[in-house]
């Protein structure tokens, strides 16, 4: 399943042109330096806020694909079924994992839903929202559950390739506060292949040129809306220098010399 080449060739075309939109996800400045925990509190924070309302509903989004099908209806149409069910609840777990990550960089939940000046953000959520809502099963999966995710598993492994972001975490939270990152860089690492596979069943070896066209536009919208929201975030670290990090020192004990300032 995560070989490239046992994919119908018109996947592998479009996951061949797609693959610079994904690097630029991928291989962002943001995750480079939260990997060596020197990214600065306001652009940690604004990433987290701004994150948040696609990772609170994610769920929803498999739902609505959910309801494009019944049983039985076809192949491709019975996996994706399997998969949304159980996936489902695996993303309700995800929103926990984030909402704790947030807490260790000084966020409440009331932090995270007020959303505030994240508007670029908002922008990868409502094309989630349209894409699973508007387009056929196999378009709204590729964009979500193969284009977000799998890029999502990518850059968690980014992030935790070193262990420098982790021990700049107090030791009574670390644990709980890295368990998003680290479910994302073990667990996230086939669910994208599995959509592959289903979108793969879904149009078969010869779809329409339009399919693929469709298929094409929504996984390098997906990785381009990504793209904003990170640059967005690395905004932020124009408002604060590059030594007042989302490390232990500025999330737990610079909040009033922060305030201060």
């Amino acid at each position: 399943m995560k070989n490239i080449g046992s994919y119908p060739v018109w996947l592998q075309r479009v996951i061949h042109e797609s693959t610079p939109h994904k690097r630029r996800v991928v291989e962002h400045e943001l995750f480079a330096l939260m990997r060596e925990a020197k990214l600065p509190l306001p652009a940690m924070r604004r990433f987290l806020i701004g994150v948040w309302p696609t990772i609170e509903q994610f769920p929803r989004f498999m739902a609505m694909n959910l309801k494009k099908m019944g049983y039985g209806d076809s192949v491709g149409e019975d996996m994706a079924r399997r998969y949304l069910i159980q996936n489902i609840r695996v993303e309700q777990k995800h929103s926990e994992h984030w909402a704790t990550w947030a807490g260790a960089a000084g966020l409440t939940l009331d932090d995270l839903r007020a959303g505030d000046d994240v508007e670029e953000f908002e922008a990868l959520a409502h094309w989630c929202w349209y894409v699973c809502d508007k387009a056929s099963l196999a378009v709204a999966m590729a964009a979500t559950n193969y284009a977000v995710e799998g890029a999502t598993g990518e850059w968690s492994c980014v992030v935790c390739s070193k262990d420098t972001y982790a021990k700049s975490l107090p030791d009574d939270i670390r644990v709980p506060a890295m368990r998003w990152l680290k479910v994302h860089a073990e667990y996230d690492d086939t669910h994208p292949w599995e959509a592959l596979d289903i979108v793969a069943t879904l149009l078969g070896h010869a779809p329409s040129s339009a399919d693929v066209a469709a298929v094409r536009r929504a996984v390098q919208s997906s990785y381009r809306y990504m793209e904003i929201s990170l640059d967005s975030a690395m905004m932020a670290a124009t408002r604060g220098g590059f030594d007042e990090t989302a490390s232990n020192a500025s999330t737990l004990g610079a909040f009033d010399a922060l305030d201060a300032a």
